[in-house]
């Protein structure tokens, strides 16, 4: 268990948090049309990446691998972001935010679960209330953007109506008791436009067009050498 910072934005009132976080649930496979799902596992098999054995799925990494740092150290130039939501449970709340599944590719061709070990989560410091936005879920959009050869690119983008509802996702994890206190579990993906690629700089932003707010992130990727 260790703690991370956070502050909640309910709508205008910003309130400093610690929470404990013991658990990390990055669930995959998650969307809700199966042509979009379908075209995201191609895009994997496009690159030697086995389908899931289920849809969804949840694999479990160290909770430590989450972090709110501006940027991380990966091995060589085989890895890449995803923007996700994150949901963390808290004394019977569910706060959500938002996250990089931040991926080793080359690990990841053969041994999912290994691959999503091998880096670091970046998740923003701002919470949202789930309760404050889940009426309006499947309006909110996920963003990103990868900074390749020196140009920033649009790199995902979608709305959450692509995606299983929040308490179906949670219910098909964690069944009936709901998500545990101390968990944060990253919600899935959507496809990238033009393909899975490395980048130097990943920026990412999860946007509420209903209260009109929105939470961004963004971190450096530093590649250290792979000597055999």
């Amino acid at each position: 268990m260790f703690d991370l910072a956070f502050t909640v934005d309910a709508q205008g009132t910003t309130t400093p948090l610690t929470l404990a976080i013991d658990q990390a649930v990055i669930a995959g496979w998650t969307g809700r049309d199966p042509v979009a799902r379908d075209k995201h596992i191609a895009e994997l098999e496009a690159i030697g990446i086995a389908r899931p054995a289920s849809t969804p799925i949840y694999y479990r990494v160290a909770a430590r691998r989450i972090t709110t740092a501006d940027s991380i150290e990966v091995s060589g130039g085989d890895s890449s972001g995803e923007v996700e939501f994150v949901l963390i449970g808290w004394q019977g709340r569910i706060f959500v935010g938002l996250g990089s599944d931040h991926t080793d590719r080359k690990v990841e061709a053969y041994g999912v679960t290994v691959s999503k070990q091998m880096c670091d989560k970046p998740v923003a410091s701002v919470l949202w209330e789930l309760e404050d936005v889940v009426g309006h879920w499947d309006q909110m959009i996920l963003r990103s953007y990868a900074w390749i050869d020196g140009a920033r690119v649009l790199y995902q983008e979608g709305k959450l109506d692509g995606m299983l509802p929040v308490a179906d996702l949670i219910r098909r994890g964690f069944g009936d008791k709901g998500l545990p206190d101390g968990c944060a579990m990253f919600g899935g993906t959507f496809a990238a436009k033009g393909g899975i690629r490395s980048a130097s700089r990943f920026e990412y932003e999860f946007e509420d067009p209903v209260l009109k707010r929105i939470i961004r992130h963004a971190y450096d990727v530093i590649e250290l050498p792979v000597l055999g």
